[in-house]
């Protein structure tokens, strides 16, 4: 796909002039990356943004004790490494290529320079990472409060929302998301499956009642 219209689906510049978008497709190139290839590792120097033109990206954070923990997945059109290219500070986690997936990179200091001459297009930015960071507190307080089943269904809910109903992760990146263990979540899923909730297999799982599996993301009711 040409970069110009890449650009154009692009949910943070799709509102840009045709003119905005030629200047700032100048500075852009395309990136190939394999399969369980790293675009970049927790700690790296923010030189590039990336925004996904073919494939799936997911966001790895390393802990001190070599835990890692999958704080998000990206998909075409979306864009991830900006938070640390505004503030010129290390990545805060690694960025992983879920499957064959192709990226359209914008250095640093040029997307700095077009946002200089363009800052409609920063207020634009600045009011989609806002949103990203309150799903982001809203997780954490989840993580703190929930009982695992439940944290479970979210999770599973707010994936479908992202990919549809039919999800292509394995049970390990699944627990990760939702920050419980491997073993918790099979036996998990496995509740859901005998109950008629989902169904799983060659590495998919499939909603097969959302209405259930809401219902559950709610927890028990309150007296």
């Amino acid at each position: 796909m040409p970069i110009i219209e890449v650009l154009k689906k692009s949910l943070w510049f799709s509102s840009l002039e045709e003119a905005e978008i030629s200047n700032l497709a100048v500075y852009a190139n395309m990136k190939k990356f394999s399969q369980g290839e790293y675009i970049f590792w927790q700690n790296d120097q923010p030189e590039w943004l990336y925004i996904i033109t073919e494939g799936r990206v997911k966001i790895i954070k390393h802990s001190s004790s070599g835990k890692e923990l999958i704080v998000a997945f990206f998909n075409p059109g979306e864009m991830f490494g900006e938070v640390a290219v505004f503030e010129n500070k290390p990545y805060p986690a690694s960025a992983l290529a879920m499957e064959e997936t192709v990226l359209l990179g914008i250095k640093r200091e040029n997307f700095v320079q077009f946002l200089l001459a363009n800052p409609q297009v920063a207020l634009k930015i600045i009011t989609l990472l806002s949103g990203r960071l309150r799903e982001a507190q809203g997780r954490i307080s989840d993580l703190s409060g929930e009982r695992v089943q439940q944290r479970l269904a979210r999770t599973l809910l707010t994936l479908s929302s992202k990919f549809g109903n039919t999800l292509s992760f394995t049970r390990e990146e699944i627990g990760d998301m939702a920050g419980m263990t491997t073993e918790t979540t099979i036996r998990l899923m496995g509740n859901l499956k005998e109950r008629g909730i989902i169904q799983s297999g060659r590495g998919l799982i499939t909603i097969i009642d959302s209405t259930k599996l809401k219902l559950l993301s709610e927890g028990p009711p309150k007296i």
